[in-house]
C-alpha cells in the first residue's frame, strides 16, 4: 500500500519468514525495515531475495552507521547495488560523515536516527549528555538536515519540535509507537499511532505490536485504521 505510513520492522535473521510476513501485512504496508540482525545474517542477497520476491515494495535499511566519514563511504558503496529507500546512520556521527553517506547514495533519503527511543533523561545524563532528549534531538536533526540528510528517527515525544525546527525539509520517522493496549517493551518515550501522525510524523515504525500478533494482517489493519 504505497501511502501507508506504516514502517513495518521485520526482527527476523531469516529470510523465509520475513517474507511470510511481508505476504500476510502488504494490504496495510509499503515499507519494510530490515535491521542489523538481519543484514549481519543474510547480506546483500538477503536484502536482493526479498526485493526480487517483492518489487512493489519499499526498504527501510536500517543498519545505523556510525564511523569515521571514509568507513562510511565505504560501506554506503557496499549497499549502493541495493539501492534502498531509506539508510539509516547515526546523527551523532556528525556532518562530515552524514555528508559521506549522502554523497554516495544520492537515491537514498539518508535517515539520521537522532536520540534512541531506548535512552531516556536519566540514561543521557549518566552517559554525560543533555538529559533534556528533545532539545538532544533538535541540534542533531538540524545538523543532520543542514549536511544531507533527508530524513530522520526520532522518538515520537520529539517529533512535534522537530517538525517546528526543520518544516518540510525532512521526512520524520518515528519508533516507539504502541497501541494503548500493547506493551511498551524496551522503549522508554511512547505513544499511540494516532498520538504520533498528529504530532507530525510522516512515518511509524511498528514491529512487535503486528510481528508477533496471533494474527498480523488483523493487527496491521487495526493499526492502519487508527490512523485514518
Amino acid at each position: 500500500m504505497s501511502n501507508s505510513p506504516i514502517i513495518l520492522a521485520l526482527d527476523s535473521p531469516e529470510v523465509d519468514s520475513a517474507l511470510s510476513m511481508i505476504s500476510k501485512t502488504k494490504e496495510f504496508i509499503s515499507v519494510y525495515k530490515l535491521g542489523l540482525e538481519f543484514f549481519l545474517s543474510q547480506g546483500l542477497s538477503g536484502v536482493s531475495k526479498i526485493q526480487n520476491a517483492h518489487p512493489e515494495v519499499r526498504i527501510f535499511l536500517d543498519l545505523k552507521l556510525h564511523d569515521i566519514p571514509n568507513t562510511v563511504k565505504g560501506a554506503c558503496k557496499s549497499i549502493g547495488s541495493l539501492n534502498p529507500y531509506f539508510l539509516t546512520v547515526h546523527a551523532s556521527g556528525g556532518q562530515e560523515m552524514i555528508r559521506a553517506a549522502a554523497d554516495v547514495l544520492p537515491n537514498t533519503l539518508i535517515t539520521a536516527v537522532t536520540v534512541l527511543t531506548s535512552l531516556d533523561a536519566a540514561q543521557l545524563k549518566v552517559m554525560g549528555l543533555p538529559d533534556d532528549p528533545t532539545t538532544l534531538a533538535v541540534s542533531l536533526a538540524k545538523n543532520a538536515v543542514g549536511n544531507g540528510a533527508r530524513a530522520i528517527v526520532c522518538s515520537p515525544l520529539e517529533v512535534a519540535e522537530i517538525k517546528a525546527a526543520l518544516g518540510e525539509r525532512a521526512v520524520l520517522i518515528t519508533p516507539g509507537v504502541r497501541m494503548a493496549s500493547s506493551e511498551s517493551d524496551d522503549q522508554k518515550r511512547v505513544m499511540t499511532p494516532a498520538q504520533a501522525i498528529a504530532a507530525g510524523s510522516d512515518y511509524l515504525v511498528i514491529g512487535r505490536p503486528i510481528t508477533g500478533a496471533a494474527d498480523p494482517n488483523r493487527a496491521a489493519a487495526d493499526i492502519f485504521a487508527s490512523i485514518n
